[in-house]
């Protein structure tokens, strides 16, 4: 990743700032902006942002997501384009505004960091699945659209990451629950998943596009 500049969205904690720490490792200049400079839940500060913007971005991460519980009952209009605006209508944002650019250069990657609830579904995360459901099916347009001009991009549907998301929305006995049910008899650890991101975003991955990888510890397939 040496000379490459990466936008790394989410990049305050949990996966992002894992994802953040580990591009840097590998030479690359990361634009991690906080939520004061970039507030996915307000199309205005995304549109600020990319403004101001004064450098070609060679790689996109969109790692940053809401993720409010809820049903089908429960999940007001409110709520439900709350979710869309920062999981999926943001990230469609960044990359309609940059992709282009990596495309005219002729390389370029994007990283769409989705979740494990795309492939199984989970009580009470309706909003959720259905803004990473939408963000799967962009990853998936966007790597027929720009394959041939160089720009790859691909998705990573995480499981269970010890985040502070996972944390708040589990009693810590559902996380101990939850590890017996996870073939490898624990969850992950944000730089476990930062690796994956990692290579996929880099000049190594030479091939794979159009795909969400599934990094979960078996989970989904029990």
């Amino acid at each position: 990743m040496n000379g490459r500049v990466a936008l790394v969205t989410g990049a305050s904690r949990g996966i992002g700032r894992a994802v953040a720490t580990r591009f840097e490792e590998l030479g690359a200049r990361v634009l991690a902006p906080p939520r004061t400079e970039l507030d996915l839940a307000d199309s205005a500060s995304v549109d600020r942002y990319l403004a101001r913007l004064d450098q070609p971005i060679d790689i996109l991460v969109n790692d940053a997501g809401v993720n409010r519980l809820a049903g089908l009952v429960d999940t007001d209009d409110d709520l439900l384009r709350d979710t869309l605006e920062v999981n999926l209508i943001a990230p469609l944002r960044l990359a309609r505004a940059l992709a282009p650019a990596m495309a005219e250069r002729g390389w370029g990657r994007v990283v769409n960091v989705t979740s494990v609830w795309t492939v199984v579904a989970r009580e009470r995360r309706l909003p959720y699945i259905v803004s990473k459901t939408g963000l799967n099916g962009l990853t998936r347009a966007m790597a027929v659209e720009f394959g041939s001009r160089g720009v790859l991009v691909n998705a990573v549907a995480p499981g269970f990451v010890m985040t502070e998301m996972t944390t708040r929305n589990n009693t810590p006995e559902q996380l101990q629950v939850i590890a017996k049910g996870v073939p490898l008899q624990r969850l992950a650890e944000p730089d476990e998943i930062a690796e994956l991101v990692a290579f996929l975003a880099s000049a190594r991955n030479s091939f794979m596009t159009g795909q969400v990888l599934v990094c979960d510890g078996g989970y989904s397939v029990v």
